[in-house]
């Protein structure tokens, strides 16, 4: 097997991982789904041309992906959401580890994923998002 063909293969697995924790997220309230839908559309357009094809004709793509890519902003309630149950994750995880400097470096990427949430990423009014999606299924 070719270095591409194990390449390909891999990029298909985590898509196809990545997809399931985002249909995950879509249900349940304390998974965020974006992103990991974010992540299979790279593994996807990195794995083959066609499952790229197959998963931008999902209308999960539409929904999550499309909205970030076009706009590059979230809304209030999306933010929220992501941010909330990232801190959750991460609380756990200070809690469980019991090593000084893991904890600290957690504390460090939950610091620095609120300033890139607040400071880099657009905050969208929600009508917005939503007129912006329907321009582009017209």
């Amino acid at each position: 097997m070719t270095l591409k063909k194990m390449k390909s293969i891999l990029f298909m697995l985590l898509g196809l991982i990545s997809l399931a924790f985002g249909l995950a997220g879509t249900v349940l309230p304390v998974l965020p789904g974006g992103p990991f839908y974010l992540f299979a559309a790279y593994c996807f357009a990195k794995s083959s041309k066609r499952i790229e094809d197959w998963f931008k004709s999902l209308t999960i793509y539409e929904k999550y992906v499309m909205g970030f890519l076009q706009k590059k902003g979230m809304t209030l309630k999306e933010k929220i959401r992501i941010n909330v149950t990232a801190d959750f994750f991460i609380l756990i995880s200070i809690v469980v580890v019991d090593i000084l400097f893991v904890r600290i470096l957690l504390i460090g990427l939950a610091l620095y994923k609120h300033y890139y949430f607040i400071k880099k990423i657009k905050t969208l009014h929600p009508d917005a998002k939503e007129e912006g999606l329907k321009e582009k299924l017209n």
